[in-house]
């Protein structure tokens, strides 16, 4: 079961209008707050927005800096435009009624392995909810401004917390896209 959930599971960058519930957000945030972290420390904090206006806000933020000088590549997906793909696209949450913001110590070394490990249960927990999800990145450069440092005080996220990432949920507008073939050779064992 656990294998049909993570196969089920896409990258959705087309959302509706419609809210998720509050039950269902907290189920999300639940599921984030159990992912495993280096050492046990719990160096991390999730700040969840359920305000679509609020989220479009922080989600212009994070396309403010966006330099396609360092992409890696040059597409993603026709179905499912990114920022890659579209250059007209504003909102790097692309319209998600939802966003949670992922925060951890700056001077933590293994605070973006937290961070995503957070982030994979969040969208595992949204997917069997048949809520929408995405990861998306700039989380550091998303707070690099004034407006982004006077949201993070008022959030109360702690001095010396940076954003690593975001979980962008809603539902989904339009089809469910296709699994892609999983490449060969990607995974080898060694006897």
């Amino acid at each position: 079961m656990l294998m049909d959930l993570i196969k089920a599971r896409h990258s959705i960058r087309k959302y509706t209008d419609k809210q998720i519930s509050r039950a269902d957000l907290e189920k999300i945030l639940e599921a984030g707050n159990y992912a495993p972290n280096a050492g046990g420390g719990q160096r991390s904090m999730m700040v969840a927005i359920h305000n679509k206006e609020l989220t479009a806000r922080v989600g212009k933020l994070n396309m403010a800096h966006f330099d396609r000088t360092h992409l890696a590549g040059s597409h993603v997906s026709k179905a499912q435009p990114s920022t890659i793909d579209d250059p007209t696209i504003k909102n790097g949450f692309y319209d998600a009624p939802t966003a949670v913001c992922v925060f951890c110590q700056n001077n933590f070394l293994f605070k973006t392995a937290d961070a995503f490990c957070i982030m994979e249960n969040m969208i595992l927990q949204a997917t069997e909810l048949g809520i929408a999800s995405c990861i998306v990145s700039r989380g550091y450069e998303t707070f690099d401004s004034e407006e982004g440092r006077k949201l993070m005080q008022e959030w109360g996220v702690p001095e010396g917390y940076a954003c690593q990432g975001f979980v962008i949920l809603g539902y989904l507008d339009g089809q469910q896209p296709q699994t892609k073939p999983r490449k060969p050779g990607r995974i080898k064992i060694i006897k």
